[in-house]
């Protein structure tokens, strides 16, 4: 199976669905992340075109934790990701076309920032536009209008998930994925008393007493026709 997950900047797969995409991994699915934002306004010292390079290079390694056959930067600044925009539109719907996804996980339309929903609403759209043929990219038309899951808000604060990933087994490497973004970890470590990891892995202690497992993620199902299908594609 082709899953395609796709956040806003560097690090928000990690923290919504990094073991969830850990668990595919080792199931022998092929896994491609993108995110939509190159990160680059996410430091107080560090200037935006330094910052940038380093959060792509830390979201590779993080990618390479998790096994991900790839990841993919869509290169929009922080705080411009505009789902109206006609070329990031287009990027996106290449993006799908080329990983020819079965399954797509994606932020929630009600996330916390406007950067999170503007890639939600993205992702929403680029999913149907990516199937109609005269729409025109690269990459062939994707015929498959393919399911969409949205991953856990941050702090999961207003998200009731619909269902469950037990991730036990892998909350480790999400952890180490996301310990591979230290721009953020240690500033956030260092200057706001913010320890994200035990951040990261108390939300999924959280979700795994709502599901009776030890640590879990939590989805919600966009239940849009034709998104809707039989069997369970989460793992």
């Amino acid at each position: 199976m082709n899953v395609l997950a796709v956040g806003c900047h560097p690090d928000d797969l990690e923290i919504g669905c990094g073991g969830t995409l850990a668990k595919y991994v080792k199931q022998g699915h092929n896994v491609i992340m993108c995110h939509v934002a190159n990160g680059d306004l996410g430091h107080a010292v560090i200037l935006p075109k330094e910052l940038r390079e380093l959060r792509t290079k830390e979201a590779e390694e993080a990618g390479k934790v998790i096994g991900a056959a790839e990841v993919i930067n869509i290169d929009v600044g922080d705080l411009k990701v505009n789902s109206n925009n006609g070329e990031t539109v287009i990027k996106v719907i290449n993006v799908i076309r080329y990983a020819k996804p079965d399954i797509i996980i994606t932020h929630s339309p009600d996330d916390y920032m406007k950067d999170h929903i503007e890639v939600s609403k993205l992702v929403f759209d680029a999913s149907f536009s990516s199937s109609v043929p005269h729409v025109e990219t690269e990459y062939a038309c994707y015929p498959r209008v393919a399911p969409l899951y949205y991953m856990d808000t941050l702090a999961g604060v207003g998200f009731l998930p619909a269902e469950y990933v037990d991730i036990s087994d892998a909350i480790e490497v999400k952890l180490a994925a996301l310990n591979c973004h230290q721009s953020q970890i240690k500033w956030l470590l260092e200057h706001d008393g913010i320890d994200f990891l035990d951040f990261a892995r108390t939300v999924s202690k959280f979700r795994g007493l709502q599901c009776n497992a030890k640590y879990a993620e939590g989805f919600k199902h966009c239940e849009t026709w034709p998104r809707i299908f039989a069997e369970r594609l989460l793992p």
